[in-house]
């Protein structure tokens, strides 16, 4: 099946050709699309500054920039978070890729606000499009290990929000540094369409029948079963706040730890933005268990947020990067036991939909939140306005610690009786 074939959701009479590919190899390249997307989405960390200097841009502007990014990226999952389903994971993740050159490319010659947020909401549709295809692909490819793919998911996901600034800040040593990440950034997406070309597409889960097949890409209500209903809105919910924290991060924290540092180095900057998601990610690798863990890791992150907060009135590098690391482990931990915990209730039909619309929900932390943080960082000054915005998060991360403790503190129905 050709991936125009795919698109036209018109299966080829003849036999599929095609690189066969192992198992393993499907793995890595579902995993390895959604990394490098989600690279190149946060090269621009470290840059914000310098780009800030160079287009003239207040605090607010760099918030607006980033979030165009994630309401594009929110508003692609709700229209074509299903798609996926219909014409194929491989088909769905090459339109993410062709995407995500097209958001490089013009986000590396943007020369005002208006270019630089065209740029970033052509990266969110990129980052759209692989979501749910790359999370339903890999719990597909490991039906009798859930969990697994679940951590594979997240430490993709998470090591790409991670990596981003950490190689943009490296790559903008290069001549031309706000252009120069995406160039090397566009050769690496651009080989990966060989493999993702050649390899032999697999059935669609969901093929639409009839004469009007495009039909069943029209946008529609995001529906949860009644059974996960529950899980997901947990899910939703702590996704939500990590992902406030990690909008902090990945726009204002350059300027923020800049402060607290002394120091404009980027490479150094990209790494300490990085770090909270860079712990996150490598949480997904520990085989950590017990009833209350979600409580745990939500009161570990609600700490580590507040302490991100004292490090700068007590100017304490080491502060700085203990309570990065602690926030990322302490959401990692929690994230991925209500994230595998909802995906275990859906059915695999539904698996694309309902992970597009956890991430829907989730996503809009890394908007709304900060939009506000950035207004306030313009008219109270950035350092007062993020210990406000820690005390918000860090509470709660408390009360959502104590909805979780006080559920899993309830007696278990007894199966056997």
């Amino acid at each position: 099946m050709t991936v125009f074939s795919e698109l036209r959701m018109r299966p080829l009479a003849t036999a599929p050709t095609g690189w066969d590919a192992s198992n393993t190899a499907r793995l890595v390249m579902a995993g390895s699309v959604i990394f490098t997307l989600l690279v190149g989405a946060n090269l621009a960390t470290p840059l914000y500054p310098l780009l800030q200097a160079n287009l003239g841009l207040s605090p607010l502007g760099v918030t607006a920039a980033f979030a165009s990014y994630v309401l594009a990226l929110v508003i692609t999952l709700m229209v074509a978070g299903h798609w996926s389903d219909h014409i194929g994971r491989r088909a769905a993740l090459i339109l993410a890729v062709m995407a995500g050159l097209a958001g490089g490319a013009v986000f590396a010659q943007a020369g005002n606000l208006a270019t630089l947020s065209a740029g970033r909401a052509l990266q969110g549709i990129a980052v759209a499009l692989a979501t749910g295809a790359s999370a339903a692909a890999l719990r597909e490819l490991l039906p009798s290990r859930p969990e697994w793919a679940t951590r594979f998911t997240l430490l993709a996901s998470a090591g790409g929000v991670a990596a981003g600034p950490f190689i943009g800040g490296l790559l903008s040593l290069l001549p031309g540094p706000t252009t120069a990440p995406y160039y090397v950034h566009s050769a690496v997406l651009a080989a990966m369409l060989v493999p993702l070309y050649l390899l032999r597409a697999r059935p669609a889960i969901k093929p639409p029948a009839g004469a009007r097949p495009l039909k069943a890409l029209a946008p529609r209500r995001p529906s949860v079963s009644t059974e996960a209903r529950g899980a997901f809105w947990l899910a939703s919910a702590v996704g939500f706040l990590s992902f406030s924290v990690f909008g902090f991060c990945l726009s204002l924290a350059p300027a923020y730890f800049a402060g607290i540092l002394g120091t404009d180095s980027r490479p150094l900057i990209g790494a300490l933005a990085g770090l909270t998601l860079g712990a996150s990610a490598l949480s997904q690798l520990l085989t950590v268990r017990g009833r209350y863990l979600v409580p745990a890791g939500l009161a570990v992150l609600a700490v580590s947020v507040l302490l991100l907060a004292a490090a700068a009135g007590w100017r304490s590098p080491l502060l700085l990067v203990i309570a990065s690391i602690s926030a990322g482990l302490g959401q990692g931990i929690s994230f991925r036991t209500v994230f595998n915990d909802m995906a275990g209730m859906v059915s695999p039909s539904g698996h694309a939909q309902t992970i597009s619309a956890v991430y829907v929900i989730t996503y809009l932390g890394s908007a709304g939140p900060v939009i506000g943080l950035g207004w306030a960082a313009a008219v109270f000054g950035l350092q007062s306005s993020v210990a406000v915005f820690a005390v918000l998060c860090g509470a709660s991360a408390l009360v959502l610690a104590a909805v979780t403790l006080r559920a899993a503190l309830l007696p278990r129905p007894n199966l056997c009786g």
